[in-house]
């Protein structure tokens, strides 16, 4: 990852409700969420709902998916394993392997990858 695309994940999250709204989609899990229900969920209105998506989107950090006459919103479990991998691939004085363990460990069984097919 470079630092332009960490800067502007970490930007988009720098913001309380787009950062609700991903930690309510990583929660979720890959099915996702529609976006009807996360701003029920979260309490914010259509358009501001919208707004904030479109953020999140561009960062990256989410992706869309149109079922029916809904769109479900799903957390990029990959990008987000890339931000953290580039957050502490310094750490530990040149010996990353011992913060990534603590990074695995913790999403643990989180959610499995995206699969290729």
């Amino acid at each position: 990852m470079e630092i332009k695309e960490a800067v502007a994940a970490l930007a988009a999250l720098a913001q309380e409700t787009r950062l609700s709204i991903f930690r309510l989609l990583v929660q979720a899990g890959p099915e996702g969420v529609p976006a009807g229900q996360i701003g029920e969920m979260l309490k914010v209105a259509p358009a501001t709902l919208s707004f904030h998506l479109k953020e999140l989107n561009r960062a990256g950090l989410i992706s869309p998916r149109q079922e029916g006459r809904f769109i479900y919103y799903a957390a990029d479990f990959e990008r987000m394993a890339g931000i953290m991998a580039f957050l502490t691939q310094n750490c530990c004085q040149g010996m990353p392997e011992a913060c990534l363990t603590v990074v695995e460990n913790a999403l643990g069984g989180c959610c499995p990858p995206k699969s290729k097919t």
